[in-house]
């Protein structure tokens, strides 16, 4: 049976939070029309993201799932879907950067990024507990968020717990992500959405880079960084069930996980 997993590129502009719901209405409605199944929207959504205070910062952000942005999502996701969004969130007087799940009306979990990137060290606490897989309609998502992809353990970690596809809001800057995307597909043998944003804020120019991948690392689809809107893929998810590389090869099986131990040494 196959999944229509979907990516939304939009230009969320900083302290517009109107205009970000807008643009944001208008990918949930494009993916209802186009039955999308799984969608994934980018990074700090409601926010935008070039702050140039903390008090900027914490008045663009929301609490998960009371505020308005997660209504809209888990409105859309009321019809049968799953959606992952990046939302500038604040809990308890805390501010991350998180990604929100909504499936089927409900709201699923929060995962608060883990790897923060740059600037955003001087506004957010990075997110502490391991990235989730959740289960929707019997297929198993994992969710990163952005920077998160440059950290392979963060993949792995995921691919691990089950993950058939990697679910990745995202606010792309650096060019190579794309690209990265189709290594961590091959290496754990899972499909990957990136959902990227486009447009330049304050200076800084994102280079949209929204894409699908399949286990194969076969890129399906890819935004360029001018483009907004919804780009789909019908993907067979139990492909990702499937370990081998060859006869011969597994990803998981052919690890040597005793040699590793390097990785998680912080001394």
């Amino acid at each position: 049976m196959t999944v229509r997993l979907a990516v939304g590129q939009m230009d969320p502009m900083i302290g517009d939070m109107k205009g970000n719901m807008k643009k944001m209405q208008e990918i949930l409605v494009s993916a209802s029309d186009n039955n999308v199944d799984v969608l994934v929207l980018p990074e700090l959504i409601n926010s935008g993201y070039v702050f140039d205070s903390q008090d900027e910062a914490n008045s663009l952000s929301e609490q998960i799932p009371d505020g308005d942005f997660s209504n809209a999502l888990q409105k859309w996701s009321e019809g049968g879907g799953l959606v992952v969004a990046g939302l500038c969130e604040m809990s308890d007087g805390k501010l991350y950067n998180s990604a929100a799940v909504f499936g089927n009306g409900r709201h699923l979990t929060t995962y608060r990024k883990i790897q923060l990137f740059n600037r955003e060290k001087e506004w957010f606490l990075p997110g502490n507990e391991e990235p989730p897989v959740i289960v929707h309609n019997g297929y198993r998502f994992g969710v990163m968020v952005c920077f998160d992809w440059v950290f392979p353990e963060i993949s792995r970690i995921l691919a691990l717990k089950g993950a058939q596809a990697i679910l990745h809001p995202a606010n792309l800057v650096l060019p190579f992500c794309p690209a990265a995307m189709i290594t961590r597909s091959i290496e754990n043998r899972v499909f990957t959405a990136t959902s990227g944003r486009t447009g330049e804020e304050r200076d800084v120019r994102f280079i949209g880079g929204s894409q699908i991948t399949t286990p194969k690392g076969e890129l399906l689809s890819r935004m360029d960084e001018g483009h907004s809107g919804l780009l789909w893929a019908d993907v067979e998810l139990t492909e990702a069930d499937n370990k081998s590389l060859t006869k011969r090869n597994d990803v998981f099986t052919d690890r040597r996980p005793e040699l590793y131990s390097r990785i998680t040494d912080v001394s």
